[in-house]
């Protein structure tokens, strides 16, 4: 039997017990109590958490041949300080336990344990500078879902722990289990840690309606030419109209927005695909391969070409740090 301990100090993220529902749907898999799921404070007792819920816990003293431990972080890290004896603590539990993983911002909590020294790591985007300038020997890799670095596990910000849980799973049970695990948790897909934190759709952020819808339907056809009519037609506005709604709300204009939805399309099926670029480039709109180039280099400042080698670096990095 694994045991997993959750690491909780007063005032943690809530969304971190979320990732414990991932253990228990992979024991209902296996048929087994694979895992066993305790919470541990620095005292024991009740812990309260960001929204004031309290959770019962062990103390840490009482913490004895724990496999996994998941730190949980709080909504600010820059408004809390992490009590000494957690950070002794897990100094001398890094040195026991199999993996040690920060979800979301107990990313510092490693940090500041010493336990991020010349590794890779990630935390919430929001923060990732702040770790780069607080940990300058942290390689921050600010834009991941989850890096895995040795036995040093971190995530990025709240969902993202499910991704990381998930690929614990993975390594422990096997991909048809995590695949099973995943369908039961009604989880699209497990993400790899390679994976942006960002997403187009939500930077664009549209406040009404019709605009959203427009952008929806954009995603849905960008193997196609889409023009600002077509674009407006499909929410029922002149093109006039659209245009100055669309720029009013996202700040940019139809065109730009279209290209931005292709340039994430393309980079995710880049990353996570082996089709060609030529054929890459053609479901997601663009003249060419030429084209999309263009575009990778205006938006990211990377050739489609770079992105696919950094992706499958950091596979292949990832699969011999777990193996």
């Amino acid at each position: 039997m694994h045991r997993i301990g959750f690491l909780l100090v007063d005032g943690f993220q809530i969304m971190a017990l979320a990732t414990q529902s991932v253990f228990e749907y992979a024991n209902l898999v296996a048929g087994e109590p694979f895992y066993q799921i305790d919470n541990f404070s620095p005292d024991g007792g009740e812990v309260r958490s960001s929204l004031g819920m309290a959770v019962g816990s062990r103390p840490l003293r009482g913490a004895i041949a724990v496999d996994t431990w998941m730190v949980a972080g709080v909504n600010n890290p820059l408004d809390s300080a992490t009590p000494d004896k957690v950070l002794a603590f897990l100094r001398r539990a890094s040195t026991r336990a199999r993996r040690v993983a920060g979800i979301c911002t107990g990313g510092f909590v490693l940090a500041e344990a010493g336990l991020l020294a010349h590794r890779r790591a990630t935390t919430h985007w929001a923060y990732g500078r702040e770790m780069e300038r607080r940990f300058p020997d942290v390689r921050v890799e600010e834009d991941r879902i989850y890096v895995v670095d040795g036995s040093i596990w971190t995530s990025a910000g709240m969902t993202a722990g499910l991704d990381l849980a998930l690929a614990m799973v993975e390594k422990d049970l096997g991909a048809d289990a995590a695949r099973s695990v995943a369908h039961k948790l009604v989880m699209h897909q497990r993400r790899a840690g390679g994976q942006s934190q960002h997403s187009e759709m939500l930077e664009l952020s549209a406040k009404s309606d019709r605009i959203q819808n427009a952008l929806t339907y954009a995603r849905q056809n960008l193997n196609r030419t889409l023009t600002v009519e077509e674009l407006a037609e499909s929410v029922h506005m002149s093109a006039r109209q659209f245009s100055r709604v669309f720029s009013q709300e996202t700040g940019q204009s139809p065109a730009k927005a279209v290209e931005r939805l292709r340039l994430e399309a393309a980079r995710l099926m880049i990353e996570q695909s082996r089709h060609p670029l030529e054929i890459i480039a053609r479901e997601t709109g663009f003249r060419d391969r030429r084209h999309m180039r263009e575009a990778f280099l205006r938006g990211m400042g990377l050739p489609p070409q770079a992105v696919r080698r950094e992706a499958r670096t950091g596979d292949r990095d990832m699969s011999l740090q777990e193996s």
